[in-house]
């Protein structure tokens, strides 16, 4: 197929991008006055700009002039997140060359393409601890309890190449966790290792509380009726449902309403209400992972379809703070759902530190969709003051969102976090069935490998964590020369040789 260079088309074209470049610069410049008074960190002040051009940007259909730009060997947009208007700025100046006109628009420097990498490459460092010799990804992993006991397992992971040792405060106690901090500590100091520490903070994860049943086969079945209870006291033993159950938040029933939906024990069991009154509501089983499910206490239950008020911080989680304020190099903060939540958690760092709490480097979770539509303000609210970093936890992100959606919101959260150089922790089931059994499957291969894209995947727990380790590092090192974030990078391929016969 042959291209002619026709003046009229390519200045028709021009024409549309200098109107999105204008639009974007107007946009951005626009929202960026209304928030910079709130960047208290200098070093966030051009990612905060650079976010606010590619928000800008995705507010809009630009695919017509993507395809347009192919033909012209010119870039089509789509890798811009850390670089938005240089890369703007450098297709209006090539495509007005090739028409023929003049515009205001000049190419920029080479500096400014790399700028924005070389600000999360500089905040992934000091997060998630020096890049590894032979690739970038880090890895974090979740210690068991038994690492506290066992006097290898710390020292094994650290040499496997373990950079990140998360303890998940929703297990253990302050003491176990002293201990497991005290042999990273000094071990990595030994083996010449800068190893972080992240406390996990629990957050508002609402969990069934108390399960209880008048019946001998309690395992529930679809159209089942549950009794969601706010209070043990009001159990109606001739109330007609298979099962009665607590929750651990149970403010949460004033704000359901019949028809949302309810996800329990990691979205194995699907229910929706069907009834509201003063003692709770009433769910039924629509959906459920087999043919019956037995279900038992301190399992999760997900509400995507309501929005919940309730606390970021327990009593315990600002307890626990405090210790990770003396003891963490990084706090994670689950379940944020908006910016509110993170000025919760900065405003209480600050009464632990004296007014320092903007030193302290904090990881938000993001796990339900309200947290990834807010992510921007989520983004700016955070970093403005603290470090920041975000977790993709794609566990509960899952059961809010539904699967098919995950793949869409996982890809949306690390390109918002790279347009604003903030890392990314790629969590939940990587290499789930190594870890337990040390053997993967396919599936967990090609995650893997998308966790790439990341600047961190987490491993969680399980008996072949070091061989975990070892195999994120193979394909750590082999994507390394094949792609960054979503460019290709076209070494040599042996594939390519064609033999002689």
């Amino acid at each position: 197929m042959k291209f002619n260079i026709e003046k009229d088309y390519t200045k028709d074209l021009l024409n549309q991008l200098l109107d999105l470049y204008n639009e974007v610069l107007d946009e951005g410049n626009v929202n960026l006055s209304k928030w910079e008074k709130n960047i208290e960190r200098v070093d966030f002040y051009e990612s905060a700009k650079n976010l606010f051009y590619y928000l800008a940007l995705r507010t809009k259909s630009v695919q017509d002039i993507q395809n347009q730009l192919i033909p012209w060997g010119l870039s089509s947009l789509g890798r811009l997140e850390s670089k938005t208007l240089p890369t703007l700025q450098s297709v209006i100046f090539s495509l007005s060359r090739i028409c023929g006109e003049d515009t205001d628009i000049y190419m920029p420097n080479s500096e400014s393409f790399y700028a924005g990498k070389e600000r999360l490459d500089k905040n992934t460092k000091s997060f998630y601890g020096e890049e590894p010799k032979d690739y970038r990804t880090r890895i974090m992993v979740t210690l068991p309890s038994e690492a506290s006991e066992d006097n290898s397992l710390i020292e094994d992971l650290i040499k496997a190449g373990m950079n990140v040792a998360r303890i998940n405060c929703s297990h253990d106690n302050e003491k176990t966790w002293l201990i497991m901090i005290n042999k990273i500590r000094r071990i990595s100091k030994k083996e010449n290792k800068d190893v972080k520490i992240l406390m996990d903070l629990s957050g508002p994860k609402i969990r069934t509380d108390w399960v209880f049943s008048y019946y001998e086969n309690s395992k529930v079945v679809v159209g089942d009726l549950l009794r969601l209870a706010n209070d043990f006291s009001n159990i109606n033993p001739k109330e007609e449902v298979k099962l009665q159950l607590g929750t651990t938040i149970p403010q949460v029933f004033k704000h359901l309403k019949v028809g949302d939906h309810v996800m329990i024990d990691d979205g194995t069991i699907e229910t929706s209400v069907v009834e509201v009154d003063s003692n709770g509501a009433i769910i039924r089983v629509d959906k459920l992972k087999g043919r019956s499910k037995r279900l038992r206490p301190q399992k999760g239950i997900n509400f995507p379809d309501t929005d919940l008020e309730v606390n970021v911080l327990s009593k315990k989680d600002k307890e626990d703070m405090r210790i990770a304020c003396e003891h963490a190099d990084i706090i994670g903060c689950s379940f944020i759902r908006t910016s509110k939540d993170i000025i919760d958690i900065q405003n209480e760092l600050d009464k632990i530190l004296k007014n320092d709490g903007y030193k302290m480097p904090l990881m938000a979770k993001i796990e339900t969709v309200s947290g990834v539509d807010n992510l921007p303000e989520i983004i700016l609210q955070g970093a403005s003051k603290n470090p920041f970093s975000v977790m993709i936890a794609r566990g509960d992100l899952a059961v809010e969102s539904g699967y098919a959606r995950l793949a869409e919101l996982q890809q949306e959260i690390l390109w918002i976090c790279e347009a604003a150089d903030i890392p990314v922790v790629w969590a939940t089931e990587v290499f789930s069935n190594l870890v337990k059994s040390g053997i993967p499957t396919r599936a967990e291969v090609t995650d893997a490998t998308e966790g790439t894209q990341a600047e961190c995947v987490m491993l969680n727990k399980g008996d072949f964590l070091v061989e975990g380790i070892e195999m994120l590092q193979e394909i750590f090192t082999k994507m390394q020369e094949h792609q960054y974030k979503k460019t290709s990078i076209l070494r040599p391929l042996n594939i390519a040789n064609i033999s002689e016969k």
